[in-house]
């Protein structure tokens, strides 16, 4: 198994059972010695490569541990320290992993509850661990581009030279990253004033300030979406994907325009989740027909995956616009039932009655 395999089957494991575990131990032994063994590639059974309740007197501290620490090339390089899944992870929950790193010729310290992994260096100051992470991974939120960074930490491509050297461009590439995601989620006042300074020239008082606060947030989001839309587009081709709007048909249903695409109009927005859906149920189909002939055509309330871009031959509907998500499948009388979905995973729960679907369209 590949290391970005081996990671994903780590996230559908702490997906899957992150609700029942409510003790740090059994975090450790669902989520963390998994993480360990199955993507660093240590063996978690040799006390020569993976040393739980690491010891080093430190100073005038006796006998405080580390939960684990990671051997390689009989070297102490990687230092571990766990919290329950769901845990905040702060450094004043980890002072143990902070007086260690300087104790060790360890460069790696990583303080993680199972789901979230924070990895920190001496960045800013030599054998001192920096107070922020050089590399964050979220197994429920992993972020691609850093992948090729975590990959040098595991055990067959270990590389301290190669990692040292990313480290300071990654650290403050990622926290800005989560700091224009944190405005963008909530705009700041600093952050406010900044881009409504680009257009009111007027006194800046509180008044103006929650004036403008709901519109640089509605601001952000269209831009957003505008580039989201754009970039899937392109990557998906004209005739690839049709946004178009909502008509009512003659029995009252809504279905979406078929003859006459148009350009997105507000409320209506082809998300990055739809389009991964689309991809699975094309995926799914093309045991059945050519590809090129299953579309995507998005609408208000649903997003309709269709075959040869034609509204009366539907084959899945995406009802994603809220919080729980519900695949649309059809039956032979073209009734189409909702069929609640935790993850796009689930889609290929439904792949048998998608094909079939398939087969009866043909």
């Amino acid at each position: 198994m590949d290391f970005e395999e081996s990671l994903r089957q780590m996230a559908a494991k702490v997906r899957d059972l992150k609700a029942g575990i409510e003790t740090e131990e059994a975090t450790k032994t669902a989520f963390i010695m998994p993480f360990i063994g199955q993507v660093l590639g240590y063996d978690v059974f040799n006390p020569r490569e993976v040393v739980p309740e690491f010891t080093a007197d430190v100073g005038v501290k006796k006998g405080e541990k580390v939960d684990y620490a990671l051997v390689l090339d009989d070297q102490v390089q990687i230092l571990i320290e766990c919290k329950k899944i769901g845990a905040p992870l702060t450094l004043e929950n980890a002072s143990q992993l902070y007086r260690y790193f300087a104790a060790t010729r360890a460069r790696i310290g990583v303080l993680t509850n199972g789901q979230v992994w924070n990895f920190y260096m001496d960045i800013d100051e030599p054998n001192r661990m920096d107070s922020k992470p050089f590399l964050v991974l979220d197994l429920l939120d992993i972020d691609d581009t850093v992948l090729p960074e975590l990959n040098k930490l595991t055990k067959p491509a270990f590389d301290i030279e190669s990692i040292a050297s990313s480290a300071e461009e990654l650290k403050y590439v990622g926290a800005l990253k989560r700091a224009v995601g944190d405005e963008f989620r909530t705009p700041s006042d600093d952050f406010v004033k900044l881009l409504a300074g680009h257009v009111y020239d007027g006194a800046f008082r509180q008044q103006v300030m929650e004036k403008f606060r709901p519109l640089v947030g509605k601001a952000l989001k269209r831009y957003l979406n505008d580039q989201v839309n754009d970039r899937l587009k392109t990557a998906l081709g004209a005739d690839d994907i049709k946004i178009s709007p909502e008509i009512p048909s003659s029995d009252g249903a809504v279905t979406a325009n078929e003859e006459t695409p148009v350009e997105p109009e507000d409320g209506i927005v082809t998300t990055e989740e739809e389009i991964m859906a689309y991809r699975i149920v094309k995926a799914i189909a093309c045991s059945d027909v050519d590809p090129e002939r299953v579309t995507m055509r998005d609408a208000k309330s649903y997003c309709a995956i269709l075959l040869d871009n034609n509204n009366r031959k539907p084959i899945v509907r995406l009802f994603f616009n809220t919080r729980q998500k519900y695949l649309g499948l059809f039956d032979e009388n073209k009734n189409c039932e909702r069929h609640p979905i935790e993850t796009l995973n689930g889609i290929y729960t439904y792949a048998d009655q998608i094909r079939e679907e398939v087969r009866r369209l043909l």
